[in-house]
């Protein structure tokens, strides 16, 4: 379903990925690991389009990505891929609802259609009673499942997570990681997930280790 040919990306004089190759199949849980520095996030980047690389082709469904830019861009972004991050990057004067909302707000849906979305994510998440709060007044489990609500509002086919774990405690992050199968299966979702946990590797369909910007699998 995605296919990187040939990624080449370089910060001043230092190349961090060097003809990278890579294919994710529909429904498929990949994870990419490897030491600090080894270019695994601006892998990521670069897969779900938030960079662009110095050469090299990626296509989605067969349609070259890399040639869309501004509007179009963010538009395909809205529609087909969602994004979940460490840090949660919620927005703090926004109810847990309010958050899940926007990016189907942002497409042009209808507002009732979106909240209702927004509700029946949250159920399936277990955030049905904190749709009211502010990120401030909800756990890091919690605004975790409201970042990911927010990916899912509006239905992508593929979902990048960027150490989604990093920031949980092990019980929070065991259910992380079991939810992550659970919407695959419930959603046919693609997952790309960068991760220094070692559980969350091993439970992925396939493991991608990056070193010194190339890949091998595992």
């Amino acid at each position: 379903m995605l296919i990187a040919k040939g990624i080449h990306k370089s910060y001043g004089n230092v190349e961090v990925l060097k003809g990278v190759d890579l294919e994710i199949s529909k429904g498929e849980i990949v994870s990419i690991v490897g030491a600090s520095g080894a270019g695994k996030s601006t892998l990521l980047h670069i897969l779900s389009t938030l960079d662009r690389p110095d050469r090299g082709d990626l296509y989605l469904d067969s349609s070259p990505l890399l040639q869309l830019k501004g509007d179009a861009l963010a538009t395909f972004r809205n529609s087909h891929v969602g994004f979940v991050f460490q840090f949660h990057n919620l927005l703090p004067e926004f109810t847990a609802l309010e958050n899940i909302c926007i990016p189907g707000f942002i497409k042009g849906r209808a507002e009732e259609e979106v909240k209702k979305n927004a509700e029946e994510l949250a159920a399936l998440l277990g955030i049905s009673s904190r749709l009211g709060h502010r990120p401030s007044e909800l756990s890091g489990g919690e605004q975790q499942r409201v970042a990911i609500a927010r990916a899912l509002i509006n239905r992508p086919e593929i979902l990048f997570a960027d150490e989604p774990s990093g920031n949980l405690d092990t019980v929070n992050a065991k259910g992380l990681h079991d939810l992550f199968f659970e919407l695959r299966k419930a959603f046919q979702l693609s997952f790309v997930i960068v991760t220094h946990n070692q559980e969350l590797a091993e439970m992925a369909d396939r493991k991608v280790i990056m070193r010194d910007g190339s890949v091998f699998t595992s």
